[in-house]
């Protein structure tokens, strides 16, 4: 045990999942009550920002392992005036959820693969559960906070492994990391995360 007069060595408070940790979440949409039917929003699921910006309130909660019941807070984007990279991020994301989700690998094509790539509205992706590559970025106050900036899909060789067990820690053996995106930017986190951590959106 150590000293109660030095702290140096007290452990860290960060409580972050490591970065690159392959982990099974499931998400759960917090909704915003903000619908486009013509854009195929609808549901009530979409929140729009005050600049707006819409996005999917994403928690992202993982189901089983060392990190069970741990949640990560990170939005999906839908739209931003700024440009299409937002909702691109967004499209990636839900992408690579799916063929995760679905055991489809991201290079099928088949029309099989096509369909499964489908959903029918929002309704589909909540409670959707997958394979994430748990990220480490930071809020709009500066401090750590986990992240998730992609899916595992088939491809990658630990994929069978997570879905079916616990997290383990991402090899760095150079596997693709399919359906991963670029951090976005700070100017584009319209609203405070859940508990006064904002997010970035994928």
């Amino acid at each position: 045990m150590g000293s109660w007069n030095d702290f140096n060595d007290a452990q860290s408070n960060t409580n972050l999942i490591p970065k690159g940790t392959l982990a099974k979440v499931r998400l759960t949409i917090r909704p915003g009550g903000f619908d486009d039917a013509p854009q195929g929003w609808t549901g009530g699921y979409a929140t729009r920002g005050s600049t707006g910006a819409v996005y999917l309130n994403g928690e992202f909660t993982v189901t089983e392992g060392q990190y069970a019941r741990r949640k990560i807070f990170t939005l999906i984007g839908l739209h931003s005036p700024k440009g299409p990279d937002w909702a691109n991020m967004g499209r990636s994301l839900v992408r690579g959820m799916l063929n995760s989700a679905r055991g489809i690998s991201d290079k099928d094509m088949s029309p099989e693969a096509q369909a499964a790539r489908r959903i029918s509205g929002f309704a589909d992706l909540d409670g959707i559960e997958f394979v994430a590559r748990i990220d480490i970025g930071t809020d709009a106050s500066g401090d750590d906070k986990n992240e998730i900036r992609g899916a595992i899909t088939p491809d990658h060789r630990e994929y069978g492994q997570v879905m079916g067990t616990a997290p383990v820690a991402a090899a760095s053996s150079g596997a693709p990391d399919f359906a991963s995106a670029a951090h976005q930017t700070a100017y584009e986190a319209q609203a405070p995360a859940p508990h006064g951590r904002p997010s970035w959106a994928d």
